[in-house]
């Protein structure tokens, strides 16, 4: 059995897979403060309320955007798995060349998020991920990682909204019926909403016109994909799973 973490700034999600098999995953709130026995106790409360043992995974591996977290998480390994966590970064064999000036600043998550969309897909694939960031990723018909964009999150820019504008109140992420709204809240959501899937189709159009990848496939992944995919004319389908699966390929080639 192998756990794969993956840590975002916001939220981490584990899974534990038996072969190419999820058995189960959850998401639970990203804390840089919590200590290896915190994370230990926490997913050991979580596979025993599932019926599984912390000491029956085998492997495990872990891809982090949060740099003060590797520590515990790379101790909890240890301490109560009995295992040396492989943690996605350089030495990491991926299968995938990166096309980027510094390939070391190339994050975690987008790397993984790469190699498994061309597994799953093929090339050529342009990988969209809104977390907190919204990162949009490109891979090549051969495989190659061509770099990408980082934008602000949709979260991200709705809270910039609420807390620098007086009157503004802090509303709820869901789409209104119309673009034109009678109200306040609603004028907001339209705004935050079809405004940003106004973003994320120029910047896929923009990126199939430079990299003449106009046949690629669109993939989105991430908590909000589903709400911003719904209105989207490019992206091609929603993959929740789509950085676990990526973690487990990665640990098969480095097995």
């Amino acid at each position: 059995m192998v756990l794969v973490i993956d840590v975002g700034n916001t939220n981490t999600v584990l899974g534990i897979y038996e072969g190419e098999e999820l058995l189960k995953y959850w998401r639970i709130s990203t804390d840089k403060n919590k200590t290896s026995d915190e994370y230990g106790m926490l997913i050991d409360r979580l596979f025993s309320y599932n019926g599984y043992k912390l000491t029956e995974v085998e492997s495990v591996i872990i891809s982090s955007v949060v740099p003060p977290l590797m520590y515990s998480l790379q101790a909890m390994s240890i301490k109560y798995c009995n295992k040396e966590a492989l943690v996605i970064g350089p030495g990491i064999k991926t299968g995938m060349n990166i096309i980027y000036d510094n390939p070391r600043e190339v994050g975690a998550d987008r790397i993984v998020n790469a190699v498994s969309a061309y597994r799953k897909y093929g090339g050529p694939v342009i990988i969209v991920d809104f977390g907190t960031a919204t990162t949009f990723c490109a891979v090549s018909e051969n495989g190659d990682y061509l770099g990408g964009v980082i934008s602000p999150g949709i979260k991200i820019s709705s809270e910039a909204l609420f807390l620098r504008a007086a009157k503004l109140p802090k509303v709820e992420l869901s789409k209104p019926e119309k673009v034109i709204c009678r109200n306040t809240v609603n004028s907001m959501q339209s705004g935050i909403i079809f405004g940003y899937v106004g973003l994320v189709d120029y910047l896929i159009d923009r990126m199939k016109r430079e990299l003449n990848l106009e046949n690629a496939k669109v993939i989105a992944t991430g908590g909000l994909s589903t709400l911003i995919a719904e209105e989207s004319k490019n992206i091609d389908r929603v993959d929740k799973l789509l950085t676990l699966e990526g973690l487990r390929m990665i640990h098969e080639i480095n097995k």
